[in-house]
């Protein structure tokens, strides 16, 4: 067992097939190898039952909390709400889907305990990862082309800022958190920009990864991702 406690934010867009499994893994992981924990799932302008799903999970799992937004945050958004709610040492998210297990988190959560870095997060792109279901082709190559224009705008030193699965010590997240504006998918890389820019060490991890094909990123995504990328950069 971990002697740190962790707060672990899972944000929820219509996660109603998915947000059950998901929570009960996570939690049941929580409970074993933490001393106090809390898990933070905020829902997001939800037009399904997720809120109502979540809401009757946090009345049989006593440490699971949840934030309900009935008007639109983005993932980005969420995940800051479920920052701002987090009270212990230790702060993470992952996506609703489950394509990160808990034996996968818990990779991240050795490399903060083993390494001392500020910020861990899971990366597919490694050589030593493992994709179990991969993306389809226009996805890779979407990912392939803004992986490149991250490299040529942030300089970062990683390969896959968009993983959905990061864990951070929170008084870097308690610096950084004023300065956090995206609220869409772009949300990834302005953290650890700010990471970055604040001095903020950081390691990416090689986990193994499954693709949900109910993904919720649409079409035009690495548009609305490519604007956010520029807002970051040059803080428009």
């Amino acid at each position: 067992m971990y002697d740190k406690r962790i707060s672990l934010i899972i944000p929820a867009y219509n996660e109603e097939k998915r947000i059950t499994k998901t929570a009960k893994a996570y939690y049941a992981y929580l409970q074993k190898n933490f001393p106090d924990f809390e898990l933070i799932i905020v829902c997001n302008n939800c037009s399904d039952n997720t809120p109502e799903i979540v809401q009757r999970l946090s009345k049989k799992l006593e440490k699971l909390k949840y934030l309900n937004f009935s008007y639109y945050t983005g993932k980005g958004g969420a995940v800051v709400e479920g920052f701002k709610k987090a009270h212990y040492e230790l702060v993470g998210f992952v996506d609703a889907d489950n394509s990160t297990t808990p034996e996968e988190f818990d990779k991240l959560v050795r490399a903060i305990e083993k390494d001392g870095v500020d910020c861990a997060f899971g990366s597919r792109a490694l050589r030593e990862s493992v994709l179990i279901i991969k993306q389809p082709f226009h996805r890779r190559l979407s990912g392939r082309m803004f992986s490149i224009i991250v490299r040529l705008l942030f300089g970062l030193g990683v390969k896959d800022t968009q993983c959905g699965a990061k864990l951070f010590k929170k008084y870097a997240i308690k610096k950084i958190l004023p300065e956090l504006r995206i609220k869409g998918f772009a949300f990834d890389v302005e953290i650890l920009w700010k990471l970055k820019k604040h001095g903020f060490t950081y390691k990416e991890i090689p986990i193994a990864w499954k693709n949900d094909f109910e993904s919720k990123v649409g079409f035009s995504a690495p548009l609305k991702m490519f604007r956010e990328l520029i807002k970051i950069r040059f803080n428009l």
